[in-house]
């Protein structure tokens, strides 16, 4: 069941009951909303229909005993594909983008009718990561879809692809879920987090359940707090970036250091939208720290000292000495 996407969901089953499906459709909105859930979702729902036997015109649900989900969920439906970022060679890492020759391997599928019923899905997720190429060779099935096929195109940027595909789709917006609708996400995929820690991941998510997931288990309220006191209280003996440093700089806490080039950035970032702060001042704070954690990652700097500096840049967002005084 999709959670919090009514208004999409609606308008995708009003185009099925209409007779005048679209072939492509761009999934568009903030990353982490639920766009790939709905594509997964509406690929297992309009090929179940198709195949029989039918599915409810008024739910997005298909029984889970359908004949097409145990296929979709084995990887075996002929005339399903996901494009996607794979793992790199002999790494858990993913590929920089989807590159050309994973949409060239879709002409194999274009060349033959559908297997199983006069329909078949593409899934992309997400076409922002598709290489230059990758797009064009796209854009020329888009121009001439191959019959019953339909495209679900998953975007976090739509204003940044090819004009010429955003044109060949039908878009389809999501927006941030209801906290309450979080929650619900949250819990059924974390089943064994308690309240406190959903409570931290709701507002973590800030309405993108799909973005606070990635942060379970990692104390990010914790994390949260030492991030603020240095943004209240600067530190002006550096003990606590020092302290925050070497906690986050050892190898067991990968995650959490990551967790963390995130949060800081953002916590700067909240402040220059609150305006206490010389507006641009904080942004200047904001793309220093901003520019360091992208840094981090690409050329693996030292993580200890990488906190340190980002740390650093927090606790200028303190009240000075004599404002405080004043």
């Amino acid at each position: 069941m999709i959670i919090g996407q009514d208004e999409a969901v609606e308008a995708f089953l009003d185009a099925a009951r209409s007779g005048r499906m679209h072939h492509a459709w761009l999934l568009a909105g903030p990353q982490g909303v639920g766009k790939a859930s709905f594509a997964l979702a509406a690929a297992r729902w309009l090929l179940a229909d198709a195949a029989g036997p039918a599915v409810s015109k008024d739910r997005f649900d298909v029984p889970d005993d359908h004949r097409i989900v145990s296929l979709l969920e084995a990887g075996s439906h002929p005339d399903f594909k996901l494009l996607e970022r794979l793992p790199k060679p002999s790494s858990e890492e993913l590929a920089r983008s989807i590159t050309v020759d994973q949409v060239r391997s879709l002409q194999p599928l274009f060349a033959n009718t559908p297997s199983l019923s006069p329909r078949r899905v593409v899934v992309i997720d997400a076409i922002d990561d598709m290489e230059r190429g990758g797009a064009n060779a796209l854009l020329k099935n888009l121009e001439e879809p191959p019959a019953g096929t339909i495209f679900l195109l998953v975007s976090h940027a739509p204003g940044r692809l090819l004009p010429t595909i955003r044109s060949r789709c039908r878009l389809l917006r999501f927006g941030p879920l209801e906290d309450q609708a979080v929650r619900v996400v949250l819990r059924r995929a974390l089943p064994d987090a308690d309240e406190g820690e959903l409570d931290s991941l709701v507002r973590v998510a800030a309405g993108a359940p799909g973005h606070a997931i990635r942060f379970a288990g990692l104390d990010i309220s914790g994390l949260d707090a030492a991030i603020e006191k240095l943004a209240q209280h600067g530190d002006a003996t550096n003990a606590l970036r020092t302290a925050l440093g070497r906690t986050l700089g050892l190898k067991s806490a990968q995650e959490r250091y990551e967790a963390f080039l995130e949060r800081a950035p953002s916590r700067i970032a909240a402040e220059a939208r609150r305006g206490r702060q010389d507006m641009n001042e904080a942004v200047a704070l904001w793309r220093q720290a901003r520019d360091i954690a992208d840094r981090a990652v690409r050329q693996s700097l030292d993580p200890t000292m990488t906190v340190v500096e980002i740390a650093g840049l927090v606790a200028k967002l303190a009240p000075s000495e004599s404002a405080v005084k004043g």
